[in-house]
């Protein structure tokens, strides 16, 4: 049975020469658009009782409009969305909280505009507060809360009461570990009820674990609906490294990354770069790659034991691997000048984006005598090469076989 059909959905933004037209475009009259901006065109599907389906895509694609959309809060160009049952959305972090609410509060209102009468709303209102787990921070005003406390009071409101149809845009992504996994067990126990998942995130592992069925969204178009596996293969195999690089050096060109800098001025590191074989300047590398980091320092000053060392940290800030020259036996100069050090090593790393700290000190360590700390100095991104695909946050460079056994006394008899 089919619990939502999306038919030649499609939806532009138009700007007219005067508001006159576009009141008159309302009424049927062939007003024209003097622009016309299409952000989703033609995409058509149905889900079924009891499936989980995944969305995803890059930023832009359209995959928000898609599922505002489908809950009503946004009215299609083309197109039409038919559902059965009740649809449960997390689209935006705390939307349609009043900030000088309380929780408690808001989930008495929120819960009212889903359809539910007061009486209704407090017989489970223990239920939501013991799912939320925020403490005397129920009671008061979200404007005190963090992303994370509103994360959990949203969902606790929203699937306290079973939806036929559940939709999750990135919300979840910024509550704690622990509270992610207790939604999931929550979304799993629905799913085995029949409900239908619609999950959109970045994270494949998710997708992958949650979902029976996945859509690709990219530029407004539907361009693949498939296995999980097979999407996602294709979603990472159409992000160019290309445009990986160019994402990355946009930011940096704009100053969007905030480091942290810190030392005693006695040396500065004056940039840093990541190089491929060929020498060039690069931010997206493919896993298996031979690369070179580069750092170009000043001495102010001649320096004893001077070091220079190095640590890749992946996005959530774990140590993948760190170095300096003097582990390595590299010796620097000693005297008052500028030169460049070169940390050569080959990208045997999982998919991901990872940072880059580099740090200029005497000795084996930065604590004593730093010069200057460098954090997160350069970013870059790992992207699938031509090697089988895999998991995890290294690359190992598996090499399997397989040969005959004779057969067992066991088998024989």
């Amino acid at each position: 049975m089919s619990l939502l059909s999306v038919k030649n959905l499609s939806k532009a933004y138009r700007s007219y020469g005067s508001e006159w037209q576009r009141i008159g475009r309302w009424f049927g009259l062939p007003c024209k658009a003097r622009e016309e901006h299409w952000v989703l065109r033609n995409v058509s599907f149905e889900i079924h009782a009891g499936e989980a389906v995944g969305i995803v895509g890059q930023n832009g694609a359209g995959k928000s409009t898609l599922l505002k959309m489908i809950t009503g809060t946004l009215q299609p160009t083309e197109g039409s969305v038919r559902s059965r049952g009740r649809i449960a959305a997390i689209l935006e972090l705390g939307m349609g909280f009043n900030p000088e609410l309380s929780g408690r509060e808001n989930a008495l209102h929120s819960a009212g505009l889903m359809g539910f009468s007061r009486e209704q709303v407090l017989k489970v209102m223990p239920e939501i507060e013991d799912f939320a787990e925020i403490g005397d921070y129920f009671d008061e005003p979200v404007r005190t809360y963090s992303s994370g406390m509103q994360s959990r009071v949203a969902f606790a409101i929203t699937t306290t009461f079973r939806p036929d149809i559940l939709i999750v845009d990135e919300a979840l992504a910024v509550g704690d570990i622990y509270f992610q996994h207790k939604c999931m067990q929550r979304i799993r126990a629905f799913q085995e009820q029949g409900m239908v998942l619609l999950l959109v995130s970045h994270d494949p592992g998710a997708v992958k674990s949650l979902c029976n069925r996945a859509l690709l969204i990219d530029s407004g178009t539907l361009i693949k609906d498939d296995r999980p596996d097979s999407v996602i293969d294709y979603y990472n195999a159409a992000i160019a490294k290309l445009e990986q690089d160019h994402a990355i050096r946009q930011v940096e060109s704009l100053g969007g990354e905030k480091v942290t800098r810190s030392g005693n001025g006695k040396a500065a590191i004056l940039d840093v770069s990541l190089h491929d074989a060929r020498g060039q300047d690069v931010r997206a590398v493919t896993v298996g790659e031979p690369l070179a980091i580069r750092c170009r320092i000043a001495y102010a000053e001649a320096i004893g034991d001077g070091t220079l060392g190095i640590v890749i940290r992946d996005r959530l800030g774990n140590d993948i691997y760190g170095t300096n020259t003097y582990h390595t036996g590299t010796a620097l100069p000693g005297e008052a000048g500028t030169f460049e050090v070169s940390f050569e090593f080959v990208a045997n790393l999982g998919y991901g984006s990872y940072s880059i700290s580099v740090a200029s000190h005497t000795h084996d360590n930065h604590v004593q005598d730093c010069h200057d700390w460098w954090d997160r100095a350069l970013v870059f991104q790992v992207v699938p090469g031509n090697e089988p695909r895999f998991v995890g946050s290294s690359h190992l460079s598996m090499v399997t076989s397989t040969r005959s056994l004779p057969p067992s006394p066991a088998s024989v008899e």
